[in-house]
């Protein structure tokens, strides 16, 4: 008989306390599963929220193994986790979502890119380096994108390469470089897979990053893209989440050229920045959906319930210490307007502190809406 999958009975362990794992418990408390989070410090956003709250190291063989060890099912809210401890307690029966497997496969950038290619997954053309020396051999190929392959997370980890007076200022490490694509625009796709193998997409959204920052600045759901767009890139995430035979949930961020050809740039194996909006856009949200995927439940309706634009709540560029929140009362006058803060005590320059979803019935409305919102509120010190 299957055990029930909530209450004391079930323990589910989280391996990472971020704000990805704080808006996981607060789904998962509405289904009474218990989560039990690990991270380096009970000030992180998971701290005050988990059931039970573990200090140690996620890249310890050590921790990872004690954390681990009684839980029913494992998964992460970040992949830079120690995986020859996953893959041990695997061995021994707990169950692991995403597979070890797939986070080994998706840790390292240059395997990942590998794998696209076996797999007839279409991507930017890129070559794999040992270190910046070897920069050299490439200058017929200029300009590009040097990424590393291990390590790199948030908009860290990727440099832009745009002539030979770069190569000194790159990354030493063992990294890719990959061909600078004139795209249209950058889309993600949130693609669900259960045990039983039912997989389940949510609409396509698009993304606006800050060249400055590489990062999300704005979230647009949904993206303003043609039908036949939207059909080949849930087609295409579907493809990715089957042919790597992962359980959970994954976010496939793509380019959309100006030939309209769709090229994966690079997936992450659990809920993701691009997919916040959908707690209130949404008919399930991706903290939910990454639940039902990981402990073997139906998958839910990922029918967009109206227009959204999310925007990153980041540290403002001066300031750092004890955060506060200017123009927080502002936006609770809003209508539509859905403010989430992320539990950290200290704000830094361009910390993610929290975010905003901005809801309404038309995109273009919603988008005017947003910009109002982001220059509304700052994220800086007492």
């Amino acid at each position: 008989m299957k055990k029930q999958w909530y209450g004391e009975a079930f323990k589910l362990g989280v391996l990472g306390g971020g704000q990805l794992g704080r808006m996981m418990i607060q789904s998962a408390m509405d289904y009474d599963v218990h989560i039990y989070a690990m991270d380096s410090s009970k000030s992180a956003p998971c701290g005050t929220l988990a059931y039970e709250f573990t200090e140690g190291n996620i890249q310890s063989y050590a921790d990872v193994m004690a954390f681990g060890k009684d839980k029913d099912v494992l998964t992460v809210e970040i992949e830079h986790i120690n995986v020859e401890a996953l893959e041990d307690l695997e061995k021994q029966g707990v169950k692991v979502f995403p597979q070890s497997r797939v986070l080994k496969l998706i840790q390292d950038k240059g395997l990942q890119k590998d794998f696209y290619k076996e797999n007839g997954i279409p991507t930017a053309p890129y070559h794999l380096i040992n270190d910046k020396s070897e920069l050299k051999n490439y200058t017929n190929r200029l300009p590009f994108i040097q990424k590393m392959r291990k390590g790199g997370y948030d908009g860290k980890g990727v440099t832009s390469i745009k002539s030979i007076s770069d190569f000194e200022n790159a990354f030493d490490v063992p990294s890719l470089i990959e061909e600078k694509i004139n795209f249209t625009k950058e889309l993600s796709v949130l693609v669900a897979r259960n045990e039983s193998g039912e997989v389940k997409t949510f609409p396509v959204v698009e993304c606006e990053f800050s060249e400055e920052l590489n990062l999300v600045e704005f979230l647009f759901s949904p993206a303003n893209i043609l039908p036949e767009i939207e059909n080949k890139a849930t087609e295409l995430a579907k493809d990715v989440i089957e042919k790597l035979d992962m359980v959970g949930l994954l976010a496939v961020e793509l380019f959309l050229t100006e030939e309209g050809l769709l090229l994966v740039n690079e997936v992450a194996p659990r809920t993701h920045n691009s997919g916040h909006h959908t707690i209130e856009c949404n008919y399930v949200s991706q903290f939910e959906q990454h639940l039902r995927a990981i402990l073997g439940l139906p998958l839910g309706d990922t029918a967009i319930k109206t227009a959204g634009v999310m925007i990153n709540l980041l540290g403002d560029e001066n300031h750092e210490g004890p955060a506060k929140y200017e123009g927080m009362e502002e936006l609770m006058k809003m209508q539509g307007v859905y403010v989430h803060l992320y539990g950290k005590p200290t704000t830094k320059p361009n910390r993610k502190m929290g975010h905003v979803t901005i809801t309404g019935k038309d995109i273009e409305e919603t988008k005017v809406k947003a910009r109002n919102v982001q220059n509304s509120i700052k994220v800086v010190t007492f």
